[in-house]
């Protein structure tokens, strides 16, 4: 390493690496310090600045470091602080030397990665996760002086390093999730983070689906995909990339995603003059600019114009399974991203009623697709005018309470009226000759079911999934019996595929932990924390006995004594039992949250200080309603409520019938669903 001075350079570097565990214990110190003189080679000057061997140079520079850090023991400032204070000379690493202990950097963080994976108590990580600091803050020591930085801004840079890195070991390194009574919000964060489903990535707004979080999604997609294609509608697929002179055609259309749009206005890129980077290149840019579909319907139209000719061509139902993006200042993960999964019908039709009947039907999927496989339950309704989709005439939406008292829109239909039939020229030629404009609908649920399920179910002690969305339904622990038992070894594994063999016949989904690097607890501490229904433990004592161990996620306290013989259809009936749990609790949980006939003062006195990190909120007010835009938007000011909807079971009952809007005095016209919303 090039320092300017050697032996005091030898003391910077160490300081370096003890930055951020300044309180870490002498002897732990000197037991890093070979490794880190290992790692990253210091050329060392003897007090007559002649080259010494490694030994010596160790051997020479210890002492000076023990008593250095002695005297600077009792003070209250970081010894990197003080020294810094006292030298204007920094930690310089060469290129080659930074690379190295990158590299060190990104091995020490698998290391930790493996550790946790194999269940290692926070005792035994608590030095690596020291280690692995310490390299971050000599890495981050190096830059700042590269970069032309002082003293001041290296002593600043420390402190901040210092303070993220207690948040890295609290949350990142961390396997706590808080208490959804103190910070819901983060509670949720938590959830995602420990139980492997989602990640940020490098793109702004942008999160990697992780396998565990994917396979929950295939779950949804395949028991909506049946249901779309009963429907009638079939799966297509259509361009990412949509003309911006498309987006153009529909008016109200394009107003309500102008924002949201990211746009392609160049097709090449080119070095830079003075050959630092690329650029876009000014030759390459494109006449008409290309639009990262924010929605589908301008590209679907302008097909459909050549795929309808007469009314034997209707209805036509299409279905993609598809990404899209829209650009997002403030993003959740599931919740709302720039860019998410989801599907998207869309179908035409000959007649008005027939496009009404199939966005309420679709819709009416969406439902029961949420009770019976998520466990949701979920309120159907029509947006207010204010809350449509745009450019579409009549909204319809499922709003789910979560188990903080927000709601969630959790799937949408739209009935579009002739709005993209004419924007796009889509004509048939009816029964009798005549050319008549088409009818149209588009309807979607997205990645944000995935929220839902999260917020709907889950506890603090992990994740909770209903066992008909659960990737695995059960895992099954086999525990070895001793070394040296072959008899018992022989027993155990015959055991063991008889009852995953039952399992698997069963038609349940089972995955067999028989990682022999993991602790039992551990296992069964990860597959609780990932929500896996059902855990079976089958030993040596209990294929002796002819039996094995259940134990429920959630619905059933304590363990239970189950025959190997009866094992599979308990199993069934248990996770069966599990799912009508959820949902009643689901339920009633919806039940109690719905406040009815609340004047106005109440809700917003409620409502004007109820927070996302707010557990158990005051829920959803069904009240009687004018529908007026203008009242709408200076509730949403007043108390940053919004109607989530028009609920169609108590509005098609005429409960509005002879009340007066609990806003306005006046007559009402429906009964409305306020509430805080994600």
């Amino acid at each position: 390493m090039s320092i300017n001075s050697p032996s005091r350079g030898l003391r910077k570097a160490w300081l370096g690496l003890v930055t951020m565990t300044a309180t870490i214990a002498v002897t732990r110190a000197f037991r890093l310090l070979p490794a880190a003189r290992r790692t990253i080679m210091l050329p060392i000057t003897n007090g007559a600045g002649a080259r010494s061997s490694p030994s010596a140079a160790g051997a020479l520079c210890r002492n000076k470091i023990l008593s250095s850090m002695i005297m600077r023991s009792s003070s209250s400032a970081s010894p990197i602080a003080r020294y810094m204070s006292q030298t204007s000379s920094s930690i310089t690493l060469t290129d080659e030397q930074t690379a190295e202990l990158e590299i060190k950097i990104k091995d020490k963080g698998e290391v930790i990665r493996s550790m946790k994976e194999q269940g290692k108590s926070k005792d035994e990580l608590a030095p690596h996760i020291s280690e692995l600091l310490s390299l971050k803050a000599l890495l981050s020591a190096s830059s700042a002086k590269k970069r032309g930085g002082g003293v001041e801004e290296v002593v600043q840079k420390q402190k901040q390093q210092q303070q993220l890195s207690k948040r890295e070991v609290e949350d990142a390194e961390s396997d706590y999730i808080t208490p959804r009574s103190e910070n819901y919000s983060k509670w949720y964060n938590d959830i995602i983070r420990v139980c492997s489903l989602a990640e940020t990535s490098q793109v702004r707004g942008c999160m990697v689906i992780k396998p565990w979080g994917m396979s929950i999604w295939d779950r949804i997609r395949t028991d909506l995909d049946a249901r779309i294609q009963e429907h009638g509608a079939e799966n297509a697929y259509f361009p990412l990339l949509i003309p911006k002179s498309f987006l153009s055609k529909e008016a109200e259309h394009v107003d309500g995603f102008a924002k949201e749009c990211a746009v392609v206005t160049h097709h090449r890129l080119t070095m830079s003059g003075d050959g630092k980077g690329l650029i876009a290149d000014p030759e390459a840019e494109l006449e008409d600019p290309l639009i990262i579909r924010p929605t589908s319907e301008t590209m679907i139209w302008s097909m459909f114009k050549k795929w309808i000719v007469s009314h034997r061509d209707l209805p036509l139902k299409v279905n993609q399974w598809a990404n899209v993006m829209r650009w997002e200042m403030r993003t959740r993960p599931f919740l709302r991203t720039s860019e998410f999964l989801w599907q998207e019908g869309h179908t035409a039709h000959a007649t008005a009623d027939g496009a009404i009947a199939d966005s309420k039907d679709m819709l009416h999927q969406y439902a029961d697709m949420c009770e019976k496989l998520l466990a949701i339950p979920v309120i159907k309704g029509a947006k207010s005018p204010s809350e449509r989709f745009a450019g579409a005439l009549e909204t319809f939406t499922i709003e789910a309470l979560m188990q903080n008292g927000w709601a969630l829109q959790s799937g949408t239909s739209h009935f579009l009226g002739q709005s993209f039939g004419k924007a796009f020229d889509v004509t048939f030629q009816d029964a009798d000759g005549k050319q008549q404009d088409v009818w149209g609908t588009s309807w979607g649920v997205s990645t944000r079911l995935i929220g839902a399920l999260i917020m709907t179910h889950s506890d603090d002690a992990g994740l909770v999934l209903p066992p008909r969305v659960a990737p695995i339904q059960v895992v099954v622990v086999p525990i070895p019996p001793k070394k040296n038992d072959e008899d018992g070894k022989v027993a155990l594994d015959n055991a063991l595929g008889k009852l995953v063999a039952d399992l698997r016949g069963a038609g349940l989904k089972v995955k067999v932990d028989d990682r022999d690097y993991v602790r039992n607890g551990a296992k069964y501490f990860e597959w609780e924390r990932k929500g896996v229904p059902l855990r079976i433990e089958l030993g040596p004592r209990d294929v002796n006995d002819g039996v094995c161990i259940f134990k429920y996620r959630v619905g059933s306290e304590g363990k239970e004594s189950v025959s190997l013989d009866d094992a599979s259809a308990r199993a069934a009936k248990g996770l069966d039992d599990l799912q009508e749990f959820l949902l009643d609790s689901a339920k009633e949980r919806l039940a109690a949250g719905i406040n009815m006939m609340a004047t106005y003062e109440q809700m917003r006195d409620a409502l004007e200080k109820d927070e996302a990190s707010d557990y158990d909120g005051p829920g959803l007010y069904l009240v009687p309603w004018k529908c007026d835009a203008a009242n709408e938007e200076k509730i949403k000011e007043e108390c940053k409520a919004t109607i989530r909807c028009y609920p169609t079971d108590v509005n098609e009952a005429g409960m509005a019938r002879g009340k007066k809007c609990f806003y306005s005095g006046e007559d009402a016209t429906h009964m409305a669903l306020f509430g805080r919303a994600f």
